[in-house]
């Protein structure tokens, strides 16, 4: 049979996803769990591969197994043999047909930085950090330069190995959380001085180039700082150069919240590892 599962992970202690020969990969740790509660050797495959520090709140993997087993038996017993930043949060049957990355139609991923004059201590690896205050209206502005179809080689790294770097972004939403009014939208003299919050970014696209999410934030916080205007984010993609870009902006608070399948398939939306995001 094969089995469908949604993974959460904090990323900040492993080497990204895919399996490297040091072992140190949350799919290796995945496997090795998989493989002691099925007393066999587990291959998956992933909707999404996830950088190193990168966290997952919905990674979906499928495997194929001669055993049957409930599907919560499935999450139990796997849960068991993972170490407490991975964890299985469901698991369903499905047909030979599912492929998580092949079925897959849209891909979800959010970035939460924190706004503060003092960097993170509690969420040290789960947040990016600016100690600069951030002007919403002109990272909105920027922001509507990157949806629909469009090259994006600007926002792509050298080592990525994507067939094509045109891909498609159907949604880019920001949000904050933690200020009353509106953030100023100019650098204070005294940085000490910015209100403290949280802000939000949600991406969903087609497909990713590999660091497409990071390189895009580091052209969004250079804008909300006032270092650039918003429709310098049109002249970077219009560049399809790296070099035109801000630099690659930290994993630290990068999410993969999950792909999109056809309802069809009747797997979960969402888990509750998305609820504590601010």
């Amino acid at each position: 049979m094969r089995v469908a599962l949604g993974v959460s992970y904090n990323g900040a202690g492993y080497r990204g996803w895919q399996s490297q020969s040091d072992g140190l990969t949350v799919q290796d740790r995945l496997e090795a769990a998989l493989a002691r509660f099925a007393t066999h050797e587990v291959s998956t495959l992933c909707a999404g591969r996830t950088d190193a520090g990168v966290h997952g709140l919905m990674q979906v993997v499928h495997f194929d197994t001669p055993l049957e087993r409930t599907p919560f038996s499935w999450v139990r017993g796997t849960n068991t043999f993972l170490p407490p930043d991975i964890a299985v949060q469901w698991a369903r049957p499905v047909p030979e047909t599912f492929h998580s990355r092949a079925c897959a139609t849209a891909r979800r991923y959010a970035y939460v930085l924190l706004q503060s004059a003092v960097r993170p201590s509690v969420d040290a690896g789960r947040v990016g950090w600016v100690f600069h205050a951030l002007d919403e209206v002109a990272m909105r502005s920027a922001a509507q330069h990157l949806l629909g179809e469009h090259d994006f080689t600007s926002f792509r790294a050298s080592a990525c190995q994507a067939k094509s770097p045109v891909k498609t972004l159907h949604r880019i939403e920001i949000s904050r959380r933690g200020l009353d009014g509106a953030p100023p939208a100019h650098v204070p003299a005294d940085r000490h001085d910015i209100p403290s919050c949280y802000w939000r970014f949600e991406f969903e696209g087609n497909a990713f180039l590999h660091h497409m999410v990071r390189n895009i934030m580091g052209c969004l916080v250079a804008v909300g700082q006032g270092k650039y205007p918003a429709d310098w984010m049109r002249a970077v993609l219009a560049a399809r150069s790296r070099d035109a870009a801000a630099p690659t902006f930290s994993p630290d608070g990068l999410y993969f919240l999950g792909p999109v399948y056809d309802a069809a398939w009747g797997l979960p939306e969402r888990t509750a590892a998305y609820d504590w995001l601010p």
